[in-house]
């Protein structure tokens, strides 16, 4: 037992000051709220610009997701299919060079096609 000066602490003290402050529980910093993956509907398709050493026009949607949030979201591969009002799968994975992207398109599900091979 735990002695300060002459008196003894008490169970509930003692364990109190061995456990330490409280941590607090951090709220999940997943953009989709937890979720592997989500379902959003396209409204709008935007090219974005890369940062600074890099040069290109990356193919963007900006999505209303299922859980009520407007995101944008990077679609992979060579060419796509994506209008206003489409239905898309996006998941978590952020694009290094496009700042504030944090969704990817999911090709192949709903209304995004897969990539048309080139011959």
């Amino acid at each position: 037992m735990l002695f300060t000066g002459e008196r003894a602490m008490s169970n509930l003290l003692l364990k109190m000051h061995l456990a330490g402050p409280h941590k607090k529980v951090r709220a999940p910093r997943n953009p989709l709220s937890g979720n592997p993956m989500l379902k959003g509907v396209v409204l709008k398709t935007v090219i974005r610009k890369p940062k600074k050493p890099n040069s290109a026009n990356r193919k963007c949607v900006v999505v209303r997701l299922s859980n009520g949030k407007e995101m944008c979201a990077y679609i992979p591969g060579e060419g796509h299919n994506l209008q206003e009002h489409n239905i898309v799968l996006v998941r978590v994975g952020r694009v290094p060079d496009l700042p504030g992207v944090k969704l990817k398109c999911i090709r192949g599900k709903h209304d995004l096609g897969h990539v048309i091979k080139k011959k």
